[in-house]
């Protein structure tokens, strides 16, 4: 695996900023809980070239790895199933493989750990007077076969998708209303269950569809329901990620309350940004100390 590529066209990356000043200026006023469109700079790397990919792909533990068939309904209720070709092979024929691919934990590799690092120090300045340190940060690339549809679901970390190739539609629904995530759905998720939704298509009518084309970005708040269809050329994302003491308290405050119902209580979901949810948190954590009440 070749090592971060400092130089592009004769300069580092970090040289000029990736994401233009107008905007961090939007990203500023919508985070964090606002989805908002953004625009970058970074179509042209040559690690997130489709033959770069495919051998990052070979590379990564298979624990990083996910690729299944492109033609899905928006709402499904397993993983689904693959189709039949090696991960490496799925990215280099993705105009005809009919599949969708991920590649998680991108920083795992120092070239693109690099790439990533730089990407968030770009926008750390929003980032942290807002839900404090930047943490856990990780890097995901989406290769989407034409027409590929990514099922609904939800993520628990604050997410930037940056398009590279292609176009894509993404539909976002507001984070924390019930409508769209159901508590108990939530509170499965953080205790080990799926992030995919039930779809129902009158949803539709709640969600804003933003277009992206490449050199379009968008910012999707943490655990904002959101679906995906591909445009009619293959599609390769950028996705960086990170978490804060908010999206963590948030998760294993809802983790408790999994352990409440579990016990025959009814408990207050979590509230949203600005709110804390710290008393929760903290007793979940007491309680992951403790054997059988998991």
């Amino acid at each position: 695996m070749s090592h971060y590529v400092g130089n592009l066209h004769g300069r580092s990356i970090g040289a000029k900023q990736v994401f233009l000043t107008r905007s961090r200026a939007y990203f500023g006023a919508s985070y964090p809980e606002g989805a908002t469109k953004l625009t970058h700079d970074l179509v042209n790397n040559p690690l997130l070239e489709r033959e770069a990919l495919a051998a990052l792909a070979q590379d990564l533990p298979a624990s990083s790895v996910e690729y299944n068939r492109g033609d899905l309904p928006l709402g499904v209720t397993a993983k689904p199933e693959a189709t039949g070709l090696s991960i490496g092979d799925t990215i280099r024929n993705i105009d005809t493989a009919n599949s969708w691919a991920v590649l998680k934990n991108i920083e795992q590799d120092p070239s693109y750990a690099g790439m990533l690092h730089e990407l968030l120090d770009e926008i750390r300045e929003v980032i942290e007077p807002t839900t404090g340190e930047l943490l856990t940060p990780q890097g995901f690339i989406f290769i989407s076969s034409p027409e590929a549809v990514t099922p609904y679901h939800f993520d628990p970390e604050h997410n930037i998708l940056l398009q590279l190739r292609g176009t894509k539609s993404m539909t976002v629904f507001p984070a924390g209303d019930t409508r769209f995530a159901p508590d108990s759905v939530h509170e499965a998720y953080h205790t080990g269950g799926a992030r995919e939704l039930h779809w129902d298509d009158s949803f539709n009518d709640f969600g804003m569809t933003f277009k992206l084309e490449p050199g379009d970005a968008l910012y999707v708040p943490v655990m904002a329901p959101h679906y995906v269809r591909n445009g009619p050329r293959p599609s390769i994302s950028l996705s960086i990620t990170w978490r804060s003491r908010w999206s963590y308290d948030e998760a294993d405050a809802r983790a408790f309350n999994h352990l409440l119902r579990k016990c025959g209580m009814k408990p207050n979901p979590p509230r949203r940004w600005p709110r804390q949810n710290r008393l929760k948190a903290l007793a979940c954590r007491v309680a992951r100390r403790i054997p059988g009440l998991r």
